[in-house]
């Protein structure tokens, strides 16, 4: 739907001005015709988008309750009995954990913001166009970042429990397996946000 409404905005940016406002035999305009013609592929993107963004969203929350507010509040390595400060605060890894942790949850929540927006709006044909793409790029790359984020807390808790163990070789088997599904969703998801955005959006499908 959003390329038709670009090839429409082209096509109607080419027209003389003159002939912007005719109407053919039938009475209508240009605008109500294509309206009409793309009803069906109206109803089709409103679907998907509800489908995807719905999907979406339920991961993005589940990093939010289920996994990131639980990480939050379970600081590695536990607290100092006498001081009641995080054992390994002065530990590099818990910098980086702590800063992959405010990502990831502020990242996430906000991937959520997005695709409810997108849920809840008014399927228009004129969204179709920039305010939708753009708020479904703006939701996966949110999501990417929550996602890496928080492997990037979880692998940093590993090590800092690991490090001054015997099973430091573990850390490797780990972080291989963590990037899997950063991997996983790179390649089913950035497909369509390289396309909304390179190809649509913000780029030059006609070339000129």
């Amino acid at each position: 739907m959003q390329r038709e409404m670009l090839w429409f905005k082209e096509v109607e940016s080419l027209a003389p001005p003159t002939i912007r406002g005719a109407r053919n035999k039938d009475g209508m305009s240009a605008e109500e015709l294509f309206r009409e013609s793309h009803r069906d592929l109206m109803k089709h993107g409103e679907e998907w988008l509800k489908a995807t963004t719905s999907s979406c969203s339920v991961v993005g929350t589940l990093i939010v309750t289920a996994i990131m507010f639980a990480v939050a509040l379970t600081v590695p390595g536990g607290n100092d009995q006498n001081f009641e400060y995080p054992l390994f605060i002065k530990q590099p890894l818990f910098k980086i954990f702590l800063f992959s942790t405010v990502l990831s949850l502020l990242s996430s929540s906000n991937s959520v913001v997005m695709f409810l927006a997108i849920f809840t709006s008014r399927y228009s044909k004129e969204k179709f166009l920039k305010s939708m793409p753009t708020k479904l790029m703006l939701g996966l790359s949110s999501l990417f970042i929550s996602i890496v984020s928080m492997m990037i807390a979880f692998l940093s808790t590993i090590r800092l429990m690991l490090k001054h163990t015997n099973y430091t070789w573990g850390v490797l088997p780990i972080m291989m397996l963590a990037i899997v599904p950063i991997f996983l969703f790179v390649l089913s998801q950035f497909p369509l946000l390289l396309h909304t955005a390179a190809f649509s959006t913000y780029g030059n499908i006609f070339n000129r």
